[in-house]
């Protein structure tokens, strides 16, 4: 199993059993994400519990939880949203922090494509959410989430470059 962690804090923030999808030249990664329900599940053992005098409030009480299978399995946690000023200032500190972590090709392949990828975010930054690790580091990278059009699971998007692939 391959874990990708933020190359800046070490956070696992995804695995390869969720598949993903290069977009902007390989700097952004798109990986969907699903609503799942976490909790007690209800199993039928064939017992008619009227015929035995069971009532409706007898058993054990159930409590399900809706919950994004990424964000549950990574820890991510949910921050507040950038307007455009946070979010470009936030952006520059970034590219700071990882262009001396990346390696010749990669980080040339970062630097030239950025651009881009920081303007397709910014025009959709009304409709993201974003997330940080779970260690909520603020030298970390962000995870940003929005659902396309007509979707009911949310769309992860990541910077491939700010990820270190990790054999488990």
């Amino acid at each position: 199993m391959l874990v990708y962690q933020d190359l800046l804090t070490g956070d696992e923030l995804l695995s390869d059993s969720f598949t993903y999808k290069e977009v902007h030249n390989g700097v952004l990664w798109e990986v969907d994400g699903k609503w799942v329900v976490q909790g007690a599940v209800d199993v039928d053992i064939g017992a008619n519990p009227s015929a035995e005098g069971g009532g409706e409030d007898e058993g054990v009480d159930d409590q399900t939880v809706k919950v994004v299978d990424i964000v549950d399995t990574f820890r991510l946690q949910e921050q507040p949203p950038f307007d455009k000023k946070q979010f470009v200032t936030w952006v520059k500190r970034y590219i700071k922090l990882l262009t001396p972590k990346l390696e010749g090709e990669k980080q040339e392949e970062f630097k030239k494509n950025i651009e881009g990828a920081t303007k397709f975010l910014l025009s959709k930054l009304s409709d993201l959410q974003f997330f940080v690790g779970e260690s909520m580091h603020d030298d970390g990278g962000l995870v940003f989430a929005y659902y396309k059009e007509g979707a009911t699971d949310p769309t992860f998007i990541y910077f491939a470059h700010g990820l270190r692939e990790v054999k488990c």
